[in-house]
């Protein structure tokens, strides 16, 4: 099974949209760093208690259930980009419209365990598949959203849009 740790992606691997998400990202092994994810951020949310997973810090913004489900579901596009083009797939992939997704997930009327135990399936999931990667399958470029993309890129981007969204959890939802 190949374990080859990639590089942190450089600028031209990805949308300057997502450098945000990807200087977020610590230096090292990004599947680890992912599989490690999972522990910490179950860990912070279950700390604050099941009340405050309904909670919004304005009336307009989403429940901490919405994030929770919000970060799966991109989750789950950013993994399969990941797969299309780490199998040398060259159609370009389509966007997504987060705000229009978000409510029709229904996250805020399932329990938060529920929305945990999921997060850690497609976690472990996205884990599994990066470590499957070698060398060539990481370097690969792609088109999603109508811009260039890695395979290298899209695990820095998992990972960095999750740390992007614990931190305006703990900034912000009080």
């Amino acid at each position: 099974m190949p374990t080859h740790a990639p590089a942190r992606p450089a600028a031209g691997e990805f949308a300057e949209y997502y450098a945000r998400y990807i200087a977020l990202v610590p230096d090292g092994d990004v599947s680890a760093h992912l599989e490690r994810q999972i522990g910490d951020t179950i860990a912070y949310i279950k700390s604050r208690g099941d009340a405050w997973t309904s909670s919004r810090y304005a009336p307009d913004k989403w429940s901490v259930k919405e994030v929770i489900g919000h970060v799966a579901d991109a989750e789950r596009v950013f993994a399969y980009r990941a797969l299309r083009i780490a199998r040398g797939d060259q159609i370009p992939l389509a966007s997504f419209e987060q705000n229009a997704w978000v409510p029709l997930a229904n996250a805020h009327v399932r329990p938060a365990a529920d929305l945990l135990d999921e997060f850690a399936a497609i976690r472990t999931a996205t884990v599994k598949l990066l470590r499957s990667f070698d060398a060539a399958a990481w370097g690969r470029r792609g088109t999603a959203s109508d811009n260039p993309v890695t395979v290298r890129a899209l695990g820095y981007i998992i990972a960095g849009h999750e740390l992007h969204h614990l931190k305006i959890l703990r900034e912000r939802y009080v």
